[in-house]
C-alpha cells in the first residue's frame, strides 16, 4: 500500500500531521479511563473549536458518564422497551427497576421508593399532592430560594387542586429561615419542603430542625437532596423526613438542551402515604411454582391505567430508561466509589470558593457549599459576556430569579481541575472588574 501510494514509510505518510500533535501520554503509570480521556482533552483542546469550560450552575450538570453506562443503556431490552405492563414478557426491566429503587431507598435511607418521575420540579409537585392526599390539608410551603420555573410548575400543580404554595424566604446561609417558617407553619400545612444543598449549593447542617417544625405542626417533612450529596451528607431518612426528592440528572445522565431529568421520589413505610404515592412501584415475589423470583408492578390500583381520572397520578411513559441508567451508575460507583466521587466535588468547591474570595470577590451567602456556589457580580449579564470572550461559559444570573441578587451561580465538579479553577477565579475578577 505504501508503495501504490508513492511514500517510503509511515511516518512519510503521515508527515503533514503536526509531531505534537500524536498520542503522547506524559505517565508511564497505568492510567484509568477517565485519566485517558482528560489526557487526550488536553491534545483536543489545541483545536479552535474545543475547550470552552462550563461551570454554569443549577443544574444541569456535566458529571464524568462511564463508557459501560452508554453501552448498557443502549442494549435493545431497555431502549425500546415500553411499561412493562406484562410481567411474564419484562422481568429483565422489571428486575432493572426494581433493583434502581433498592439503590435508591438505600442512598435516601427510605424504605419505598417508585420507579421515577419525570424531573425534579414534578416530583416535589407531587409531593405536594401526596402530602394533601394524606393530611387533608392544603397549604405547601416550600423556600423562596426555588428557581421561578420550579415554583411554576408547583403553581400549576397546585391551582386546580385548591393547594396553596407559600414562599418562606431564606437566610443568610442560603437555607431555610427557621423564625419566619415558624410564623406560616399552622393546622393548615401539609407539609414543609426543604432542599439539602439549596439551589444555591449551601449545605444547611442543622435541617433537622425543619422537619421537627413540621412534625410539631402535624405536617410532613419533604426534603430535596443532591443525590451525589448522599455520598457524604446524612441521608433525609435519617432525620426523619417523611418524603425525599431528588433530580437523578447526575447519575449518569450527560447534559442535552436543558435536559435530561430524572425525578427521583422515596418515603417511608407508612401506609397512608404509600397508597398515595404517585408513579409506578415495582415489586419482587416468587414465582407460581415458587422455585424462583419474580418481579411485578404492584399497588397497580393506583395507577391511571386503571383508576383513570382517580389515579394518584396522571405519569404514563415515565423515565424508566434514564432510571436504569442512574441504577448502572450507583452500581458501578459503589458505596465507596460515590463517597470518594462527592468528597472530591466538595474539596474542589471549597478551593473554588476559597479562590474567589482571595481574587477580592465577594459569595452573598455564608457556609460551605457542595458543587454550587454564588458570586455577587455587579453587572451579571455583562461579566457572562466578558467571561465567554476568553472561552468560559460564565454562570447563571440569579437577578433572572431573585430580583435584587446581582451574582452568578457557578458549579464545579470532579471533571474540573486545580488549573480550571483557577483560571475561573482569575477571569471572573478580570470580568467582574474589567
Amino acid at each position: 500500500m505504501l508503495r501504490l501510494a508513492g511514500v517510503p514509510s509511515l511516518d512519510a505518510l503521515f508527515s503533514d500531521v503536526p509531531c505534537l500533535s500524536g498520542f503522547v501520554v506524559a505517565s508511564s503509570e497505568p492510567m484509568d479511563e477517565q485519566s485517558v480521556k482528560e489526557c487526550l482533552g488536553k491534545i483536543l483542546s489545541k483545536n479552535m473549536v474545543y475547550g470552552k469550560r462550563c461551570f454554569i450552575g443549577g443544574g444541569p450538570w456535566f458529571h464524568y458518564v462511564p463508557s459501560t453506562l452508554k453501552h448498557l443503556i443502549s442494549r435493545g431490552e431497555f431502549l425500546t422497551s415500553y411499561t412493562p405492563y406484562q410481567p411474564e414478557a419484562s422481568q429483565g426491566m422489571l428486575q432493572a427497576l426494581f433493583e434502581y429503587q433498592s439503590l435508591i431507598c438505600e442512598l435516601y435511607g427510605m424504605e419505598i421508593a417508585n420507579a421515577s418521575l419525570y424531573d425534579l420540579s414534578t416530583a416535589i409537585a407531587e409531593a405536594m399532592l401526596l402530602s394533601a392526599r394524606v393530611t387533608g390539608r392544603r397549604k405547601f410551603l416550600v423556600p423562596s430560594s426555588l428557581p421561578r420555573e420550579r415554583v411554576s410548575v408547583l403553581r400549576n400543580y397546585g391551582e386546580y387542586q385548591g393547594v396553596r404554595i407559600i414562599e418562606i424566604q431564606y437566610d443568610r446561609g442560603g437555607g431555610l429561615d427557621r423564625e419566619a417558617l415558624l410564623k406560616e407553619v399552622d393546622p393548615e400545612t401539609a407539609a414543609v419542603y426543604v432542599e439539602n444543598p439549596s439551589f444555591f449549593g449551601t449545605i444547611d447542617s442543622a435541617i433537622k430542625d425543619v422537619v421537627e417544625i413540621a412534625h410539631d405542626a402535624g405536617a410532613l417533612a419533604v426534603v430535596g437532596a443532591d443525590p451525589l450529596s448522599l455520598g457524604i451528607l446524612k441521608p433525609p431518612g435519617e432525620y426523619g423526613a417523611d418524603i425525599a426528592v431528588g433530580d437523578g440528572q447526575p447519575l449518569g445522565i450527560p447534559p442535552g438542551l436543558g435536559g435530561n431529568g430524572l425525578g427521583i421520589m422515596a418515603c417511608r413505610m407508612e401506609n397512608r402515604i404509600l397508597r398515595q404515592m404517585p408513579g409506578r412501584i415495582v415489586g419482587m415475589t416468587r414465582t407460581a411454582s415458587g422455585g424462583g423470583k419474580g418481579y411485578v408492578l404492584a399497588l397497580s390500583t393506583r395507577e391511571q391505567h386503571i383508576r383513570r381520572g382517580k389515579a394518584t397520578s396522571n405519569i404514563c411513559t415515565n423515565e424508566s430508561l434514564l432510571a436504569v441508567a442512574a441504577a448502572i451508575y450507583l452500581s458501578l460507583a459503589g458505596r465507596d466509589g460515590l463517597r470518594r466521587l462527592a468528597d472530591g466535588i466538595l474539596r474542589r468547591t471549597d478551593y473554588a470558593v476559597r479562590r474567589m474570595k482571595e481574587a477580592g470577590l465577594m459569595l452573598p451567602f455564608s457556609g460551605r457549599h457542595f458543587r454550587d456556589f454564588a458570586v455577587e457580580a455587579g453587572d451579571p449579564e455583562m461579566v457572562n459576556v466578558r467571561m465567554r470572550s476568553r472561552g468560559l461559559s460564565g454562570g447563571r444570573d440569579l437577578g433572572r430569579d431573585f430580583p435584587g441578587l446581582r451574582a452568578l451561580l457557578f458549579a464545579v465538579t470532579e471533571l474540573h481541575s486545580k488549573e480550571d479553577i483557577d483560571e475561573l477565579a482569575s477571569v471572573t475578577e478580570w470580568a467582574a472588574n474589567g
